[in-house]
C-alpha cells in the first residue's frame, strides 16, 4: 500500500468512528501522506449569536483537518498545542475548506497548518498545531 492510500484509508477510518464529523456533515476530499482538504457546510445550528459561523465551529473543522494530517502515517498521534488566527467569517448556507498540510516532524513532534476558507476562497482562519506521537497503529493494514 502507497504512503497516500494508507494515508487515505486513516482518514477514512477516523472519519466513520467519529460521533462529530459525521453529525457536522464533514466531507474528505482528499487525503494523501501529509495533506488533507475536508469541507462542512455551515448550518443554522453552527452559528453564534451574530449569525455568522461559530468559532469553535472553525476551530473544530481545521483540527479534524490536522489530525487526519498527523494521523496519515498509520501512528497514533494527537495534538499537543493548536492556535488559530481568525481572519473573516462564513454565514449559513456556505461551505468552509480546510486544507491542511504537515509543515515539520522531528522525532516525535511535527507541525500541521491549516488554512479554512469558504469555498469561494475567502480567508476564515488559519491554524497551527502541534503533535506528538505517542506509537501503534491507527487501522490494521
Amino acid at each position: 500500500m502507497s504512503a497516500n492510500d494508507l494515508a487515505a484509508k486513516v482518514a477514512h477510518h477516523m472519519l466513520a468512528r467519529e460521533g462529530t464529523g459525521p453529525a457536522w456533515g464533514i466531507v474528505i476530499e482528499e487525503a494523501r501522506n501529509g495533506y488533507a482538504r475536508l469541507s462542512m457546510p455551515v448550518r443554522a445550528d453552527m452559528l453564534n449569536g451574530h449569525r455568522i459561523v461559530h468559532g469553535g465551529m472553525v476551530f473544530a473543522l481545521a483540527d479534524t483537518a490536522f489530525a487526519y494530517v498527523c494521523n496519515g502515517r498509520n501512528e497514533k498521534t494527537f495534538a499537543a498545542q493548536a492556535s488559530i488566527v481568525f481572519l473573516g467569517s462564513a454565514e449559513e448556507g456556505q461551505t468552509l475548506v480546510a486544507e491542511a498540510e504537515e509543515v515539520a516532524t522531528s522525532g516525535r513532534s511535527g507541525v500541521t497548518r491549516v488554512a479554512v476558507r469558504t469555498s469561494d476562497g475567502r480567508a476564515v482562519a488559519e491554524f497551527t498545531g502541534y503533535s506528538r506521537t505517542v506509537g501503534g497503529p491507527v487501522v490494521d493494514t
